[in-house]
């Protein structure tokens, strides 16, 4: 097992770094003429979309690199929402659709109704209602178990189909949008049964891997604001409460780094191993990303508190991803199961 990066995942991080140094602007939000040139000119669209669709073909360890660039930048819109839909359909594969993703003519949406979501499919046509679905005011195709006589099915449904009604939600994260959608009657296509497994912890892991970029650029941005930010005649780096918080946020980081390096290790190496790790990675980098976020936004002073700052920026991303999969204490308890303590 090697959870360092290899050259070209380090030349992968170079690239992607310096496209959103340009073009990421949280505060805009969604522009489709940068999610055009994230599946133009840098392929990342397609990036885990295999070969024989028109993907690149890469692995989890890939993906990572680049989810923590993209968390690191705060990228608005709905990529993170994509992401989870091709990991969905490249357990369910649908060539179609994939071949879109990966030319970036599509976006796309997941949803994983709970368990009081009662969405049906009868032929051709489904419904039911979902509360909440990430992206789902920009994308264009929802991916959603269904009920279908006996079993569960996988559907895709295009969202702008008349028997879809899609309401905007106020969210905490204003960077990233989510949308209650009601399915009455559209028209939707069945991609096959539902897989029993390994969706949700590949969804785990590409979720911490963009946690760990959410921390590392928050703990940049107080390391930096410390060395410039005096109070009472010396820069508050050199105060030891705030050293000791430093250094308490840096080894944060550096084990979710290592978590979710060995998360993506075993998606593409170690099926077996996955559940534990997927659990694992969502148990400590969800709080631990939302520990570092607000004390990075608390170390700042007054000026984290104001809305012209982007530490309150964070600090929501880092909530909405703490809970957006389930919050932590739900994958602690099966993580616990998972080693039958």
């Amino acid at each position: 097992m090697n959870l360092l990066l290899s050259q070209e995942q380090r030349d992968l991080r170079a690239a992607v770094r310096s496209f959103l140094d340009g073009n990421s602007r949280p505060r805009e939000g969604y522009d489709p003429a940068v999610y055009r040139r994230l599946g133009g000119e840098l392929g990342l669209s397609g990036l885990i979309v295999p070969e024989e669709y028109g993907g690149a073909g890469a692995g989890y360890a890939e993906l990572a690199v680049v989810l923590e660039e993209t968390g690191a930048a705060l990228l608005p819109g709905p990529f993170l929402a994509t992401v989870f839909a091709t990991i969905a359909l490249t357990r369910v594969p649908d060539k179609e659709l994939l071949t879109a993703i990966a030319e970036g003519r599509l976006v796309a949406t997941v949803a994983q109704p709970p368990r009081d979501e009662d969405v049906r499919l009868e032929g051709d046509r489904i419904a039911g209602t979902l509360g909440r679905v990430l992206g789902g005011m920009e994308a264009d195709v929802l991916v959603v178990p269904a009920a279908s006589g006996d079993e569960i099915v996988m559907a895709a449904v295009e969202l702008d189909d008349p028997g879809v009604s899609r309401t905007e939600l106020a969210t905490l994260d204003i960077t990233r949008g989510q949308a209650g959608v009601r399915l009455d009657g559209a028209r939707a296509r069945v991609l096959g049964p539902r897989p029993r497994e390994g969706i949700l912890d590949r969804m785990c892991v590409a979720l911490a891997a963009e946690q760990l970029g959410v921390m590392r650029a928050a703990l940049e941005a107080i390391v930096a604001y410390a060395k410039v930010r005096a109070a009472f005649g010396r820069l508050i780096g050199s105060y030891q409460g705030v050293k000791f918080k430093l250094a308490d946020m840096h080894c944060q980081v550096e084990q979710a780094e290592s978590i979710v390096r060995y998360a993506a290790w075993a998606a593409d190496e170690s099926p077996g191993e996955l559940p534990k790790a997927a659990a694992l990675a969502q148990a400590y980098v969800g709080r631990a990303c939302f520990e570092v976020a607000r004390d990075h936004l608390l170390l700042h002073g007054g000026i984290g508190f104001t809305w012209e700052h982007d530490a309150h920026l964070y600090y929501k991303r880092a909530k909405a991803d703490e809970v957006m999969l389930g919050p932590p204490r739900v994958h602690r308890t099966r993580l616990a199961d998972l080693l039958e303590l």
